[in-house]
């Protein structure tokens, strides 16, 4: 069962487009035998309907929270252009290097000059890891600190330091928590 989440008239931020839009219409989709819609889609005046995963209010800045569903940033391979696959025999993918794509398209994101993968392939290769799980290792931080806020009279101390930490740390990304 859906409920709207948005109203008509009301400004979103479309991420897909990257642009801000009025919601014109509201659109059910309605399943027989249901009292509520089984999903709704908001009609922007864009061409397309879009789902509220994909919208955003103006109170809710772009960092405030990561949806998993959204932010699908990945680790792709691309060709070394100082090295030839034969020179770094020894790299984890020999005659590639890592590149994080934290966009919707495949040229933006994160790299690592050549002299630098040289120096420690291993070690960049964990870095794009890391990187690329970042938006669900903030969401898992976040379920932490929110679970060990409403249920702290029933959780261990330990367990209240872990997610101390994870707030502690999504402070220092996000400043702090409201």
């Amino acid at each position: 069962m859906a409920k709207a989440q948005f109203h008509k008239n009301q400004r979103v931020y479309v991420r897909p487009v990257g642009t801000w839009a009025v919601i014109e219409r509201i659109v059910p989709q309605w399943v027989k035998d249901m009292d509520e819609p089984l999903r709704i889609h908001y009609d922007v005046g864009l061409g397309r309907e879009f789902a509220a995963k994909e919208l955003e209010t103006e109170e809710v800045s772009a960092l405030s929270h990561l949806d998993p569903e959204m932010e699908e940033w990945h680790v792709v391979r691309v060709p070394n252009k100082w090295r030839s696959a034969d020179e770094c025999a020894g790299h984890p993918v020999p005659g590639t290097h890592p590149v994080v794509v934290t966009g919707s398209h495949e040229g933006g994101g994160w790299r690592v000059p050549g002299v630098e993968y040289d120096m420690t392939p291993d070690r960049v290769e964990l870095q794009a890891k890391v990187i690329a799980a970042a938006p669900k290792l903030m969401v898992l931080l976040q379920r932490v600190a929110e679970y060990a806020r409403t249920n702290g009279e029933n959780l261990p101390d330990e367990i209240m330091n872990v997610a101390g930490d994870a707030d502690m740390l999504l402070s220092s990304i996000m400043g702090p928590q409201t």
